[in-house]
């Protein structure tokens, strides 16, 4: 049963423990206690925009580290009528993504942002029943406590910071009738990834161990965790951490790194100094041998460690801190994105010419084309670099809360504000760069507020008369068609040619020449930080079938297959055609069946008429859709890579 006590074993020692078969009835009778009845329909309103705001703030740190995680989640169950959802710790529902043919019966029952779903608020339920046992559980139609959600199916892990307090939890609901066995497993490796991503931003100042008796699991979810000051007291260690050392959080608190691992932590900072990435042998106090990769970033002198997790703005300036010392994030630097195809070369010296200068820059280019990659280039190359580098993705704002998250607002500006106030980014990006990503989707009323920043160099914060100097350089990055949106009335033109100063137009990846050089430097990334330092090389057939994908993703969906096929390919010489993904094999298998280069024309009948009528229909949808792959794709009912297909055919 999905609900069966799960115990974790050596290999899989970060896995979330799964609820007893009888935590369902416990739950209920919780639920009945709290003086809730089951045929009744739960009546609570979500919270206001202004108290959503303020949830939004206090949950800032999760919010950003579980939001890419969510992204990929939704990606693998896209299609499933279902909802990814990211709440609270008293289960507040914080960010929701999800199928819009979902959306609809979902809303009926409160499941969006604002809603509670605790158990005192609905009853048992995956969010509320995970977070009241701090376990991952799922709930399928009729367990659910409130008749009126019988029809979902919900996986839930609650997510915890290093010292085991609950920030929040992970949840994928959906369908009852479309329930699956894997949903629970993705969910629970989930929440492992914002726990750990948590870990690294927390204790990125402190000695870090990553440790496993199995060297290929280092890199992995399986890997424990460990954070410890210079003189070897122990901070923090991660679940399979604890599971692997036999101690819980509160048994580790009392040892040193001595007398865990029976080496001297100044042996350990040594040698992560002077061999970093390099393996190390050490013993549990159990006896067992592990190997072990030591971290240590900073100078031993300049080591510290929060107390609690920190704000936004604290973020932002260790994030500030850490570009001076390390000389900015490994992408960086036009010259490094330069891999030597000539569109893109163009592009690099175009805008090389306009760093430091004051001149905005607008990045145009598909989705996954590197907008994020050349921001923070053009940032590090630039005067700013010491200055912190904040990025905004517009489109990921829920729009109630992208005023407050981008201008800030004072102590008391609404009911519930923090008592403090909250800095917004553009406050955060002063002394650096502001960039904006996906600025066709920021709200009209929102684009007249920035054109007055970017004019005044000054912001007012909600609820606040005065106006705070900023001293910032702002670039833009768009997949959209601005000029279109323009004509529309749905994008401003006074900020289109404020933000206007120059346009780098980003080519996709199925136009670039330099795909080998590509691949080669995604590899060697994801080999230094994902753990993979024994990754083999991409075999050249391999290659030649990367060639002839038409990458609807580009550079995103290229790194995603890449790291897939070299787990894949673990312990081989080579990564062969079969270590790729499946769904890319059959998209590749899909193109050839569409005409392969070199094929023979057949002769003309009743089906080149519909291929005649076909490429026109889809001239008209990419003339009224300016191009726009994913709307044309969404107007003639295909999917991205069949309208690339046909446009190869044009």
């Amino acid at each position: 049963m999905p609900n069966a006590m799960y115990r974790p074993t050596p290999a899989a020692g970060a896995a979330l423990p799964l609820a007893a078969p009888d935590a369902i009835l416990a739950s209920h009778a919780r639920s009945a206690e709290f003086g809730l009845r089951s045929h009744e329909r739960a009546d609570l309103p979500p919270l206001a925009p202004a108290e959503l705001a303020e949830a939004m703030a206090r949950n800032a740190l999760l919010f950003d580290h579980a939001r890419p995680v969510m992204e990929t989640l939704y990606a693998q169950i896209a299609g499933t009528q279902s909802l990814v959802l990211l709440t609270g710790a008293d289960g507040v529902i914080l960010h929701a993504l999800g199928d819009d043919d979902f959306l609809g019966r979902a809303d009926r029952v409160a499941l969006k942002p604002g809603a509670a779903w605790s158990e005192r608020s609905r009853g048992t339920n995956a969010i509320g029943t995970a977070l009241a046992l701090q376990q991952a559980v799922q709930v399928h139609g009729s367990q659910h406590y409130l008749q009126a959600n019988h029809f979902l199916t919900c996986a839930c892990a609650p997510i915890l910071d290093p010292r085991g307090q609950v920030l929040g939890a992970l949840d994928v609901s959906g369908d009852e009738r479309r329930r699956s066995a894997h949903t629970l497993a993705l969910v629970r490796m989930s929440s492992q990834m914002v726990e750990n991503h948590l870990f690294d931003q927390l204790y990125q100042d402190a000695l870090r161990l990553r440790f496993h008796a199995r060297p290929e699991f280092l890199g992995t979810l399986m890997e424990g965790l460990a954070a410890f000051t210079p003189d070897g007291r122990f901070l923090a260690a991660n679940r399979s951490a604890q599971f692997q050392l036999g101690l819980s959080t509160a048994a580790l608190a009392a040892h040193t790194f001595g007398s865990l691992f029976g080496v001297a932590v100044s042996q350990v900072l040594a040698h992560a100094r002077q061999s970093p990435g390099t393996l190390l042998r050490l013993h549990l106090p159990g006896g067992a041998a592990v190997s072990a990769r030591a971290e240590s970033q900073a100078r031993p002198a300049m080591l510290t460690v929060p107390a609690e997790a920190p704000s936004a703005t604290a973020t932002a300036t260790a994030a500030s801190a850490r570009a001076r010392q390390s000389g900015g994030p490994r992408f960086s630097g036009l010259r490094y994105l330069d891999t030597g195809d000539a569109q893109l070369a163009q592009v690099l010296a175009r805008v090389g010419k306009v760093v430091g200068q004051d001149v905005p820059v607008l990045i145009l280019g598909e989705t996954g084309t590197g907008k994020e990659w050349l921001a923070r280039a053009i940032h590090h190359d630039s005067p700013r670099r010491d200055g912190a580098f904040v990025a905004v993705n517009c489109a990921a704002i829920p729009e109630a809360l992208i005023e407050s998250e981008l201008f800030g607002y004072e102590e008391g500006a609404f009911t519930g504000a923090r008592r403090k106030g909250h800095a917004g980014r553009i406050l955060q990006a002063s002394g650096g760069t502001l960039f904006l990503d996906e600025i066709g989707d920021m709200p009209l009323a929102m684009q007249a507020r920035l054109l007055r920043v970017l004019q005044e160099r000054s912001v007012a914060p909600l609820g606040s008369g005065r106006q705070v100097p900023v001293d910032l350089a702002v670039v833009c990055a768009t997949h959209r068609n601005l000029r279109a949106m323009m004509a529309e009335g749905r994008f401003r033109d006074d900020l289109y040619w404020r933000l206007n100063g120059l346009v780098a137009r980003l080519p996709p990846l199925r136009e670039r020449s330099d795909l080998a050089v590509v691949v080669q430097r995604l590899l060697q990334t994801q080999q230094s930080e994902a753990g993979l330092a024994d990754a083999p090389p991409l075999a050249p057939q391999t290659l030649a079938l990367l060639r002839r994908h038409a990458w609807p993703g580009n550079l995103r969906q290229l790194a995603s297959v890449l790291r897939t096929a070299a787990l894949m390919a673990r312990g081989e010489a080579q990564i062969l055609p079969e270590h790729l993904p499946e769904e890319l094999l059959d998209d590749l298998q899909a193109d050839a069946a569409d005409g392969a280069p070199g094929a023979v024309a057949p002769p003309p009948s009743a089906t080149t008429t519909l291929d005649a009528l076909e490429q026109a229909a889809l001239a008209q949808a990419m003339a009224t859709h300016g191009g726009n792959v994913s709307a044309v794709a969404r107007a003639l009912g295909l999917s991205r890579n069949a309208v690339y297909r046909r446009l190869r055919r044009r």
